[in-house]
C-alpha cells in the first residue's frame, strides 16, 4: 500500500522530476565529450589535408555513411528489444541465439558492404565525380564489418539495460579516430603524399578505431558470459527470430538511409554540375577569379579542343565519350576540372563542418521529446504533453535562432579563424547561408521528434523525403549557373528545410492538441536574435579596422564579437521574457533559475 501511495505523489509534482531537459541535460554532457573530440579531430583534419583532400574526405565518408546505415541502422534497435524481452522473462537460450543470429546478420551485410567498397571504390569515387575519393573509401572498407559487429554487441548489452559498454566503445572510438587518423594524415603529408592520400590516412582512424572498439566490446561479452548461468528454456526457431528481427529492422533502415542517400546524391550531383559549369560556360570562371588558378584548367581544355574538329561544341558529354576512348587530352581535361571542383567543395565542405555542429547539438533535445512526451500522454495527461511540446519548442527556438543568425553574421571570420587552410573568402560566404539553414533544420529536428512522440512515426520521414527531392532538383539546376555556381548549394538547404518545418508545424497545429501559438513562440527569440546580430555585426567591423589585418586580428575581432552577441543576446532574453517559468521548472535547477531572473 506504500507504494501505491507513493507514485500518486511523484506524477503529481512533475516539477521536481526534471523529465524532459533533466534528461536533455545528462544527454548534452555525452555529446558535447563526443563533439568535443570530433571537432579537435575535423578541425586540424581539415588544416592538414587541405581543399582538395576536404572533398575526398567528405565524398569517402558520404559512401561509407549510406553502407552503414543500411547494415547497422535498424538491427541494433531490434536486438536490443528481442534480447530485452527475452531477458525479462528469463529466457536466456533465446536471448543467446537471438544475439548469434544477429551477429551473423551484420557480418553477412557488413561482408557484402565491404567488398562493393574495396573492389568497387573507383566506381563509388566516380560516382561521386571525384576519383580521388577511391583511396579512402578502400581504407574505410574494413570499418563496415567491424561497426557492424559492434552494433551487435551494442544491442546485447543495451537490451541487459546495460549502456556503459557502448558509451566507452564510442569513446574509444572517437579518439582513436583522433590520435591516428591525425598522425597518419601529418605524417602522409610531411612525407610528400597527395592530398588524397592523406585524406585516406584520415579515414584510417576511423576503421582502426572500430576495430579497437570491437576489440573492448568483444573482451565485455565473454567476461559477462562467464557469469551467466544455465537456462532450460526452449528459442524460438531461427526463422521466426530473423523474421522478428527483420520486421522491426527493415523500417528503421529504410527512414535512415533515407538522409544519407539524398546527400549522396546531392554531393554527386553538385560536383557533377560545377564540372559542367567550368567546361561548357568559362564565364563562371569569374566568380571564383580572385582565389583560384584556372591557368591550368585553360590550358587542358585548349589542348583538348585543338584535338576537336573545328566548330564542334564543348559538352560534358563528348568528353566523357572520348574519355570512354582513352583519350590522353580528354583524361588531361578530366583531372584539371576535377581538380577545380574539389577545390570548390573542399572549401562547401568545411563550411558544413561548422554547420553541422548546431544540429548535432539539438540531438540532446531531439532524443528527450520522445520519452518526456510520451510519458505524459501515456499517464493522459494531453495538456501536460502540449506543454512540454511548447517548451521543447520555445527552447530550441531560443537556441537556434542565435545560432543561425550567428553563423550567417560572422561567416567570412569563422571560417579565416577556425580553418586557414580554406578560402575565407569562398567558404565565408557559404557558411552564412548555411546559417539560414540552421535555424530551419534544428526546428525541424525537434518538431519531428515531437510528432513521432504523438505516433506519427513514418510522416516526418515521408516530409524529409519531399524535402530532399526539393534539394536535388534545386541543387542540380542552380549550381549549373555561370552567376552563382558553388554558392547556390547552401540554397537548397534553406528550402528543403524549410519547407520540412512548414509542412511539420501544419501537421502539429492540426493533429496534436493544445498545440502552442507559433507566433508568439518564435517571435521573441526571431528579435533577440536580430538585434544580436546587429551588435555582432557592428562589433566586428568596428574591430577589424582597428586591428591590423591578420589571423591574429581576426581572431580577436571574432572573438569579441561573439562575447558581445552572447551578452546582447542573454539581456534580450530575459528583458522580453522569452522564456518563462515552466520552461525552466523542468531544467535542473529551474526553479532557482527562475527566481534569480525574477521569472514570474
Amino acid at each position: 500500500m506504500a507504494q501505491q501511495s507513493h507514485a500518486p505523489r511523484r506524477v503529481a509534482r512533475p516539477e521536481k522530476q526534471n523529465t524532459f531537459f533533466g534528461g536533455a541535460a545528462i544527454l548534452a554532457v555525452g555529446i558535447m565529450v563526443v563533439k568535443l573530440i570530433g571537432m579537435f579531430y575535423k578541425i586540424p583534419l581539415i588544416n592538414i589535408i587541405g581543399e582538395q583532400g576536404s572533398a575526398d574526405f567528405g565524398n569517402a565518408y558520404n559512401i561509407y555513411a549510406v553502407l552503414l546505415t543500411i547494415s547497422t541502422a535498424g538491427l541494433p534497435v531490434a536486438v536490443s528489444k528481442l534480447v530485452s524481452e527475452a531477458n525479462a522473462t528469463g529466457r536466456q537460450n533465446q536471448v543467446r541465439r537471438v544475439f548469434r543470429l544477429s551477429l551473423a546478420l551484420f557480418l553477412t551485410l557488413g561482408v557484402l558492404s565491404f567488398l562493393i567498397m574495396s573492389f568497387g571504390s573507383a566506381q563509388l569515387a566516380a560516382l561521386m565525380n571525384d576519383d580521388q575519393a577511391a583511396p579512402g573509401i578502400r581504407a574505410l572498407a574494413p570499418a563496415v564489418i567491424c561497426v557492424g559487429c559492434l552494433s551487435a554487441f551494442r544491442g546485447y548489452a543495451q537490451g541487459h539495460g546495460n549502456m556503459t559498454p557502448t558509451a566507452v566503445s564510442q569513446i574509444i572510438e572517437a579518439l582513436c579516430k583522433l590520435v591516428v587518423g591525425l598522425g597518419l594524415a601529418y605524417w602522409l603529408v610531411k612525407a610528400g603524399a597527395d592530398q588524397s592520400h592523406a585524406a585516406a590516412g584520415a579515414i584510417t582512424g576511423v576503421t582502426v578505431g572500430t576495430i579497437v572498439a570491437l576489440a573492448y566490446m568483444l573482451l565485455n561479452y565473454l567476461m559477462g558470459r562467464s557469469r551467466e548461468g544455465l537456462a532450460k528454456d526452449t528459442p524460438d526457431s531461427n526463422a521466426t527470430i530473423i523474421r522478428n528481427l527483420l520486421m522491426i529492422a527493415v523500417p528503421i533502415t529504410i527512414s535512415s538511409s533515407m538522409v544519407g542517400i539524398v546527400t549522396v546524391i546531392d554531393s554527386s550531383l553538385v560536383q557533377g554540375q560545377l564540372q559542367r559549369a567550368l567546361l561548357e560556360n568559362t564565364d563562371c570562371w569569374a566568380l571564383y577569379k580572385d582565389f583560384m588558378s584556372f591557368d591550368k584548367l585553360e590550358s587542358a581544355l585548349k589542348a583538348w579542343q585543338a584535338t576537336l574538329p573545328e566548330g564542334t561544341a564543348v559538352s560534358m558529354s563528348l568528353l566523357s565519350d572520348q574519355l570512354a576512348d582513352g583519350s590522353k587530352t580528354a583524361g588531361a581535361l578530366h583531372e584539371a576540372l576535377e581538380a577545380a571542383s574539389r577545390t570548390l567543395y573542399g572549401n562547401y565542405n568545411g563550411a558544413l563542418n561548422i554547420y553541422n555542429l548546431p544540429t548535432s547539438l539539438m540531438a540532446a533535445i531531439t532524443a528527450a521529446v520522445i520519452p518526456a512526451v510520451s510519458g505524459t500522454l501515456a499517464r493522459r495527461d494531453r495538456k501536460g504533453a502540449s506543454r512540454v511540446a511548447g517548451s521543447a519548442l520555445r527552447i530550441s527556438a531560443l537556441l537556434a535562432f542565435p545560432m543561425g543568425v550567428g553563423l550567417y553574421v560572422l561567416g567570412k571570420p569563422i571560417m579565416a579563424l577556425i580553418f586557414p587552410s580554406l578560402t575565407a573568402e569562398l567558404a565565408g560566404p557559404l557558411l552564412s547561408t548555411l546559417g539560414l539553414a540552421t535555424v530551419f533544420v534544428c526546428m525541424m529536428l525537434v518538431c519531428n521528434s515531437i510528432l513521432q512522440a504523438y505516433g506519427f512515426v513514418n510522416l516526418p520521414v515521408i516530409i524529409m523525403l519531399a524535402g530532399g527531392v526539393i534539394k536535388i532538383v534545386l541543387n542540380y539546376n542552380v549550381v549549373v549557373l555561370p552567376q552563382v555556381g558553388i554558392y547556390g548549394a547552401p540554397l537548397g538547404n534553406i528550402f528543403c528545410f524549410a519547407l520540412c518545418l512548414i509542412l511539420d508545424l501544419i501537421v502539429m497545429a492540426r493533429v496534436i492538441p493544445g498545440c502552442p501559438k507559433y507566433i508568439p513562440l518564435f517571435a521573441k527569440p526571431a528579435a533577440a536574435a536580430a538585434v544580436m546580430g546587429l551588435g555582432a555585426w557592428a562589433v566586428h567591423g568596428l574591430l577589424a579596422k582597428l586591428f591590423a589585418a591578420g589571423r591574429m586580428g581576426n581572431a580577436v575581432s571574432t572573438l569579441a564579437a561573439i562575447l558581445v552577441a552572447v551578452v546582447i543576446y542573454g539581456v534580450l532574453v530575459i528583458v522580453l521574457r522569452a522564456i518563462t517559468k515552466e520552461d525552466l521548472a523542468l531544467m535542473p535547477k529551474g526553479e532557482k533559475i527562475a527566481r534569480i531572473l525574477h521569472l514570474s
